[in-house]
């Protein structure tokens, strides 16, 4: 029998306050209390003598007859829920399990939550098999990055309130990693109290200062005046290789573009023109900052930018950007995402490779572009495609590593240019950046 609080492994089950969880649990899965003084009823699932691999799937126990709630990546970008009764179940991907247990007779409903964690450089995930046993999937995105200690791969949490347990489980997660902290810790940035608008729907792509200004003005006219705006992908200076892929999909960006230089493009230029760049920055981004903000009454603009700059990176190269050290990598993505659903941009970026920033220049690259946009006025960015740096970490010692090393660097230049936290995560729907 091994025990943490509240949770045990005795005679092939895995209980919860005393109520059966998983039954015909294997031998080689073992329970680690945490750390905390008994300030939550929970402990870590993990694995005994495993063997070194960057990739691994470990099955824990069954799940059969027991009403549960999931949340998993349906792509790669993305998360959604799936309910369901047993551990087939589950699919691939699933970051966060609820099951609902009896405690039999009069004993209260128990509600046990699985937590899948980061690990050195290791990130877990939960799935189902044939044989509705939930398992857990291990990999480090770099095959030279095989070792690992397997010890806290799921936190499980348990109670009678299925929300006191989520968030007392989340908190423990939060003590054990150390590497986040809670909402309830965090700055909440002031655009959270006001209506805004983002130009995406409006424009994709397409967007220009009129077209920024024209809706402005058509909202005011329906009697709507946002107080922030959100200029999105479509205002940057980008352009395809000349050997390029191009990938355009149902309205969206062309994949296939790199980021050639931080400033704006001509559409966001005072008499801008294609092919010529204004070097005056009181004729770039600031002109339609100035404008906007004094028109509308509006309080905050953010602007829109990938992680990597662009969906296919920054150029290598680019004239003005050669000091970031881009290189081009293709991504590798999980075979988990891979069963789950294909995605075009994915795809796009595999294809044409992605220009990626030497890590150690990062925030080198984030503050200059940052504060570019904080001396145009510029309140805070929108970051977006966050996920696809779980595919570049082979030579970089791996998924985890890499979106630490890349959140690191944004958070601190966001902290230096945009203080009033400004920033919207995008596309980030992965615990190698919610647990980073």
């Amino acid at each position: 029998m091994t025990v943490g609080a509240g949770i045990a492994v005795q005679d092939g089950s895995l209980l919860a306050l005393g109520a059966k969880v998983l039954r015909e649990v294997r031998g080689n899965v073992l329970v680690t209390p945490a750390a905390g003084g008994g300030l939550t009823n929970g402990a870590f699932l993990g694995v005994r003598s495993a063997p070194a691999a960057s990739r691994s799937i470990f099955p824990v126990g069954k799940l059969r007859d027991q009403r549960f709630v999931c949340t998993f990546r349906f792509k790669m970008w993305w998360m959604t829920q799936r309910m369901g009764s047993a551990g087939r179940d589950i699919p691939s991907e699933t970051q966060f399990l609820l099951v609902e247990g009896s405690g039999g007779g009069e004993q209260p409903v128990v509600y046990t939550v699985f937590l899948p964690v980061l690990e050195g450089s290791f990130r877990a995930v939960l799935q189902g098999n044939a044989a509705d046993e939930l398992e857990i999937c291990l990999e480090s995105g770099d095959p030279d990055v095989e070792s690992f200690q397997g010890s806290h791969l799921v936190f499980v949490g348990a109670g009678s309130d299925p929300f006191e347990v989520i968030t007392s489980s989340v908190k423990a997660v939060e003590r054990h990693l150390q590497t986040f902290s809670h909402r309830e810790k965090k700055k909440m940035p002031d655009i959270l109290n006001w209506f805004g608008w983002c130009t995406w729907d409006a424009f994709y792509t397409n967007v220009t200062a009129q077209g920024v200004k024209q809706g402005l003005q058509s909202l005011e006219k329906g009697g709507v005046s946002p107080r922030f705006v959100i200029i999105d992908d479509g205002w940057q200076s980008v352009a395809m290789d000349p050997v390029g892929i191009a990938c355009l999909s149902d309205n969206s960006a062309n994949f296939a573009n790199r980021l050639t230089h931080i400033r704006e493009n001509h559409k966001f230029q005072k008499n801008g023109r294609e092919g010529h760049r204004e070097d005056d920055p009181a004729k770039g981004l600031a002109h339609v900052v100035n404008e906007i903000k004094g028109k509308h009454q509006l309080k905050y603009v953010y602007v829109w930018h990938a992680i990597t700059g662009y969906w296919g990176g920054v150029r290598p190269g680019a004239a003005g950007m050669e000091h970031y050290g881009s290189k081009m990598q293709r991504p590798v993505p999980s075979p988990g995402v891979q069963k789950n659903e294909r995605c075009d941009a994915l795809d796009s970026m595999t294809a044409n490779g992605l220009g990626l920033v030497n890590p150690d220049r990062a925030f080198s690259f984030y503050d200059e572009l940052h504060s570019y946009l904080a001396s145009a006025g510029i309140d805070g960015v929108k970051v977006d495609v966050q996920n696809v740096l779980e595919t570049l970490g082979a030579g970089h010692g791996g998924r985890v590593m890499l979106a630490r090393k890349y959140q690191q660097a944004l958070e601190a230049s966001v902290a230096r240019n945009f203080p009033d936290n400004g920033i919207i995560s995008c596309m980030s729907h992965s615990t190698d950046n919610l647990y980073r």
